[in-house]
């Protein structure tokens, strides 16, 4: 079969013919139709150290994967040949779906409703999913908060605006992103952007909430912002940070401030037996009734073939792909 395989001793990314993968007992065999291209698979350089000696040449990444069920493993039950399916890859295993075919364990197997368009479906696991459990299940948005978004026009930005807004009924969006971004982070129903290339962003919240700070903050970007994030909290405040362990000896007032701090990595999960399955289907079903209901829309998709997977992938690494791509095949 055809796939994008990644060769660790060189870190570089290329298609190949490889054998097609056999399901284990406990897992199904994907005949992949899309996947969605996300940071992490492009910094597969970074994480493969997880991994070690597993990764072999013809390892395959690709988290976000919409095909048809094509063949079952002896232990499986409750699925069947020609069922639609989706769901989020776990990153330490390895035929992902930047291929022909993929392999994933059954436990967040996830049904693909028909209301739900193919590249919705392929885009939405990774940044939307991820979005979801940020937004609703760990800070708990809802109607009298103000929350200052980092990242504004980013995959999970992008969802993390209208699951706010339109789900969680959020009193006050304050929304961080380039000036370029600016038309577009409003359209997704950010009450404010900040846009950082032409203003102080820390001075800009503290206008723009009377001097109070914002009630909670995320942080999708990571490198120092998560001290920005932490800084724009009012008392009793609550900051998610998504990329990076947070610092709270790095951050100012946070004893006196009663501040309150969430780590969140959605593929964790899948290490963490069924509690954390459990947190990767439930974002997964949360986040599809909001996108068949129309309260959440997939943020600008392109979509590529293997050729352009791979040119995706180095564009990540060189940060300079905007919106979200997907292979379709």
């Amino acid at each position: 079969m055809k796939a994008i395989t990644f060769h660790s001793a060189k870190d570089t990314f290329q298609l190949e013919e490889i054998q097609m993968p056999t399901p284990a007992k406990d897992e199904v065999r994907i005949k992949v139709q899309a996947c969605g291209i996300n940071p992490v698979d492009a910094k597969v350089i970074q994480w493969k150290g997880m991994v070690g000696e597993r990764m072999n040449d013809e390892w395959v990444v690709g988290l976000d994967v919409v095909g048809v069920i094509d063949e079952i493993g002896e232990e499986v039950e409750g699925w069947n040949v020609g069922d639609e399916v989706f769901y989020h890859g776990n990153m330490t295993r390895p035929h992902g779906g930047l291929a022909e075919y993929a392999i994933h364990k059954v436990n967040t197997l996830l049904d693909k409703p028909k209301e739900l368009p193919l590249l919705d479906a392929a885009a939405s696991p990774c940044a939307g999913w991820t979005a979801w459990r940020a937004i609703v299940e760990k800070l708990k948005v809802n109607e009298d908060d103000s929350l200052l978004i980092i990242g504004g026009s980013g995959g999970v930005g992008s969802y993390a605006v209208q699951i706010a807004k339109n789900v969680c009924g959020c009193k006050e969006i304050l929304a961080v992103a380039s000036s370029r971004n600016e038309e577009y982070v409003k359209s997704l129903g950010a009450d404010h952007v900040i846009c950082y290339d032409k203003v102080n962003v820390l001075e800009e919240v503290q206008r723009l909430t009377n001097g109070e700070g914002v009630t909670k903050s995320f942080d999708t970007i990571g490198d120092d912002n998560d001290i920005l994030a932490a800084n724009a909290l009012g008392f009793n405040g609550q900051m998610l940070e998504l990329v990076r362990t947070v610092r709270p000896d790095q951050y100012e007032n946070v004893f006196m401030k009663n501040l309150t701090f969430h780590q969140l990595a959605l593929g964790a999960g899948h290490e963490h037996g069924n509690i954390g399955q459990k947190a990767i289907v439930d974002a997964g079903i949360g986040l599809t009734v909001a996108l068949v209901n129309g309260k959440v829309k997939s943020p600008k998709l392109v979509t590529v073939d293997f050729e352009g997977a791979i040119t995706t992938l180095n564009n990540i690494l060189n940060k300079k792909v905007v919106g979200k791509v997907v292979l379709t095949l």
